[in-house]
This record gives C-alpha cells, sequence and structure tokens, in this order.
C-alpha cells in the first residue's frame, strides 16, 4: 500500500506510464518511418532505431543476468536498468525535437532538454511507486539519454518539420494510452525469459539478494549465520 497522498499518488503513476515501452515503441516507429520514407533522412531513422535498440538490449540483459542468474549489486540495491527510464530518455528527447521542426531553430536544444526533464520525472516516478531503487533509475535514465544524444550528434535532422497531422497522432495516442492502455507486461515477459534461460523453477528477487549479501556480510564479520 502506497504511503503517497492520493493526488501525488496518482500524478506519480500517470508520470510513470510515460516511460512504457508500449507507449513509446508505436510513437518511435511513426516518427522514424516518416524520417525514412518523407523526409529523405532514412540515415538519421536508423540511427535512432539502432542506439534505441542497442540500450533495450542492455536493460533487458541487465534485467535476464539478475532474475535468471542472480547477478545484482545490494550495496546501491541494484537488480538491473529501469527499462521505464531508459525508453523515456532514448524517445522523449528526440520526439520533442521534431515536434519543434527546423521552423523554430531556437527552439531545438530546449525541446531536447524538455524531452531530458519529463524523461527524469519518469526516473523519479520509478522509485515513487515503488518499482525500482534509485540507481537502477538513473542508470536507466543516463543510458538512454546517451542513446538520444549520440543519435543526434551522429546523424543531422532534416530541415523539415515533421507534419502537424503526425504530431497531432503522436500526441494523441500518448494521451489515450497514458489514460487508458492495460499495464505494460513486459517485465512479466522479462522474467519468464529470464527463468527459461537459466533453467530456474523460480525467479532470483531482490530480498534474496540482500538476504544473502548480509549473510556474506556476517561471515566475513565473523558471524554465526543460521542455516
Amino acid at each position: 500500500m502506497s504511503l503517497l497522498p492520493w493526488p501525488m499518488y496518482l500524478f506519480w503513476h500517470t508520470v510513470t506510464r510515460f516511460g512504457e515501452a508500449q507507449l513509446l515503441l508505436p510513437a518511435l516507429l511513426a516518427v522514424t518511418a516518416w524520417l525514412a520514407l518523407r523526409a529523405g533522412a532514412a540515415r538519421v531513422a536508423l540511427v535512432w532505431l539502432g542506439t534505441t535498440a542497442v540500450a533495450a538490449l542492455l536493460t533487458t540483459a541487465s534485467k535476464v543476468a539478475f532474475i535468471g542468474y542472480g547477478v545484482g549489486y545490494a550495496p546501491l540495491d541494484f537488480t538491473g536498468i529501469s527499462g521505464h527510464a531508459m525508453f523515456s530518455a532514448a524517445i522523449l528527447p528526440l520526439l520533442a525535437r521534431e515536434t519543434v521542426g527546423a521552423s523554430h531553430p531556437r527552439w531545438h536544444a530546449p525541446a531536447v532538454l524538455a524531452g531530458l526533464a519529463l524523461a527524469a520525472l519518469v526516473a523519479v516516478s520509478r522509485v515513487k511507486v515503488h518499482a525500482h531503487s534509485p540507481s537502477e533509475c538513473w542508470v536507466g535514465f543516463g543510458l538512454g539519454a546517451a542513446s538520444s544524444l549520440l543519435a543526434l550528434r551522429a546523424a543531422e535532422l532534416p530541415q523539415a518539420s515533421a507534419p502537424k497531422k503526425l504530431v497531432l497522432i503522436v500526441g494523441v495516442w500518448l494521451a489515450v494510452a497514458v489514460a487508458g492502455a492495460p499495464p505494460s507486461r513486459t517485465h512479466d515477459w522479462v522474467t519468464q525469459l529470464s527463468v527459461q534461460l537459466a533453467g530456474r523453477s523460480q525467479p532470483y528477487t531482490r530480498a534474496q539478494m540482500h538476504r544473502e549479501w548480509q549473510q556474506q556480510q556476517q561471515r566475513l564479520n565473523g558471524r554465526v549465520v543460521a542455516p
């Protein structure tokens, strides 16, 4: 049960949805399709998709490593990279940049910063809703931000503004999906994949990691640990 007042509970649970892959990936695909097919910027689209795919692969690998094989770091309460924090930082800055378009170049940097600010808020929300530890969220945010900024530096965005219709469709999609889409099941799928790959009957948990770390610390301190 959350100890947050109801308005803050609703606020953070709404913000956290802006990091869901099921909401952001369709928006990403729509904008990159426009870049590749209509704006003559296939390189930009491929770089953006590529950097996001690499970040997603690293995020998934970190989760599989923990859930399936117990690879985590108890002192920082780290059990894997936050996917919400990563996806929001990888996608929202460039979405914001394309919303501004080429007609208002002075707003390019503020738009990217606004996207990063919203992604940072998503990272904070993952802690507030007790989904991740701070270390998991900020590693995810850092990875996603590096992905989006690398895409911005590696390929020049076209001198064309995204069509208003596309901006409207993406905006409506995000608003409607945040309000009404069913909860994301990506974590459940990653958990199933992890236990199958590792041949485990049950997923490794955060509680197990901390219990084993405490027992290790007790052994190092020369204490007797009950079986």
